[in-house]
């Protein structure tokens, strides 16, 4: 590491601000330098809550995929913008040659609301069929437009239905 180099985090460290952070308060699993987090998010207040997941292990970059519900059914057979797969749905966040996001970043702080930016680009993208997010393609050299932070965890909203029985449903 070079004087003036941030320390990355561990993966230890991330499963800790993930488990602390209200707004993206879910479950997750944590082995030797690897994790796998779960959580509910709704990009604005008249949104469906999706169960987003991330597997990162520690020295990569995170990867982000939406478990449910499922996105290329909500396309209705177009094809989804904007991601790294179609089935299972990996989204694609920002440009990792432009080092976007590094090791010494929070999850929590940076790869959560990004993700949730992109449900709200994309349930705009279900309606005009316009990719609004910006950014390049995958197969354009991946990256990501503007990460406002957009999203909101729905635990603290009586009206909306709690999500965690959709944690469990994605495990089966």
């Amino acid at each position: 590491m070079r004087p003036g180099q941030q320390k990355p985090l561990t993966a230890a460290q991330q499963f800790l601000n993930l488990r602390a952070n209200p707004i993206c308060a879910g479950e997750g699993t944590l082995h030797a330098c690897r994790l796998t987090w779960r959580y509910c998010v709704a990009p604005t207040a008249l949104s469906r809550d999706y169960v987003v997941r991330i597997d990162y292990r520690q020295g990569d970059t995170p990867d982000v995929f939406v478990d449910a519900p499922d996105l290329t059914a909500l396309a209705e057979g177009r094809r989804l913008p904007h991601v790294y797969e179609q089935m299972p749905t990996r989204l694609c966040l920002y440009l990792p040659r432009a080092h976007d996001w590094r090791g010494f970043m929070r999850i929590d702080q940076t790869i959560v609301p990004w993700a949730a930016l992109w449900l709200f680009y994309f349930e705009e993208w279900l309606a005009s069929n316009d990719w609004k997010g910006g950014g390049e393609h995958p197969t354009q050299g991946r990256t990501r437009g503007d990460r406002s932070a957009i999203g909101r965890h729905r635990a603290d909203d009586p009206l909306q239905p709690p999500c965690p029985q959709q944690l469990t449903e994605v495990d089966h």
